[in-house]
């Protein structure tokens, strides 16, 4: 996974960044990929990996907290949804 294409996508306003935000964008359909820090807590972890089998929404865990933070230019994102489906090929 090419971690760099992330910030091309932020500046697109292709992502969404929060477990809530991400949850609401999978209820409706318009997640293409979800990444999910590898450091982030149990309980984040649980939320949004049931919730991605649920709606059928690949998961991405190979990052950690920074690597993701730093990516998009923000602090402690541990949640990432990505609402194009070029831009979740590019990053799959």
């Amino acid at each position: 996974m090419k971690i760099n294409n992330l910030g091309l996508a932020y500046a697109a306003k292709k992502i969404i960044l929060g477990t809530d935000e991400c949850i609401k964008a999978m209820q409706q359909g318009k997640l293409y990929l979800v990444l999910l820090a590898k450091d982030a807590s149990q309980n984040t972890v649980k939320k949004i990996s049931d919730k991605t089998k649920t709606y059928e929404v690949p998961l991405n865990m190979e990052f950690s907290m920074v690597e993701l933070s730093h990516a998009i230019g923000k602090l402690n994102v541990k949640v990432i949804g990505i609402l194009d489906r070029g831009f979740s090929l590019l990053l799959k």
